[in-house]
């Protein structure tokens, strides 16, 4: 972590969607203003939020076996083991990792996000992924954009409404990446459960938490330009390379990798 990094008050007072997915996946690290909404999703939501994870893991994983070595993981949310950099430096123990999430708790618990392997380099920095051009400011102090970088966009896109401008937002981070490198995203939707679409909104609105899932046409534009892996943009659960997928399970969330040609 940058030295020097403020520590920011944290405001057990709001929800915070780090900390809602946190307990959505059984963790602890969360407040009874985060359970509340956790709890008014819809049931399918735990499932959703793990099978999300474990895409990250296959996708992580296959990035590393092909040759990436560094990551910028932007909505890092609060460390989940295994983590991106647990995944990744078990197959290039040199590999060199940068996190970035506006949770505070995410800050606090910083330190455990730095257990990099003695060959390879983690850092984390707390900044909003609104400000794309900071974050790749700050990342250059531990990143080398002469060489490929997966930028890592996980369940995060859909708490940037329109009129933030998310695809501006991902066009300004992969603009600046050198050819060879890679995006990994993943997006919330509604495509596989449409009767859940009021529910979730609902919940997220309650709580303060702007919600934009969108359609697999609306997620498309964010991989405008770069080149598609096999098998493209597909449900969570459908996107895997070494073997084949399982029998296929519903899912809350698109995902995909492509190369920046």
């Amino acid at each position: 972590m940058t030295a020097g990094t403020p520590r920011p008050h944290i405001d057990t007072s709001k929800p915070h969607p780090a900390r809602v997915y946190d307990w959505l996946l059984g963790g602890k690290d969360n407040y009874p203003v985060d359970q509340r909404v956790g709890e008014t999703l819809p049931a399918e939501a735990r499932g959703n939020a793990a099978r999300n994870r474990a895409f990250m893991h296959r996708a992580a994983a296959w990035l590393a076996k092909n040759g990436v070595d560094q990551f910028l993981d932007i909505g890092t949310g609060i460390p989940t083991e295994p983590n991106l950099h647990q995944i990744v430096q078990a197959i290039r123990p040199d590999a060199r990792i940068v996190y970035a999430d506006n949770d505070p708790i995410v800050l606090r618990h910083a330190e455990a996000l730095l257990t990099s392997t003695p060959e390879g380099v983690t850092d984390f920095l707390h900044a909003d992924v609104r400000q794309p051009a900071t974050i790749l400011e700050r990342a250059r102090e531990v990143l080398d954009f002469d060489r490929p970088i997966a930028l890592s966009l996980i369940a995060l896109l859909h708490f940037l409404p329109d009129d933030e401008d998310p695809y501006r937002v991902v066009s300004t981070l992969v603009d600046i990446l050198p050819s060879g490198s890679y995006l990994l995203l993943s997006h919330g939707t509604a495509d596989q459960h449409p009767e859940l679409r009021q529910e979730t909104e609902s919940a997220y609105k309650k709580g303060a938490i702007p919600l934009r899932m969108r359609t697999r046409s609306e997620v498309e534009p964010f991989f405008s330009g770069l080149e598609l892996v096999e098998p493209g943009l597909v449900f969570a659960t459908e996107w895997y390379q070494e073997e084949p997928a399982p029998v296929r399970e519903r899912s809350g969330f698109y995902a995909g990798v492509a190369r920046i040609p």
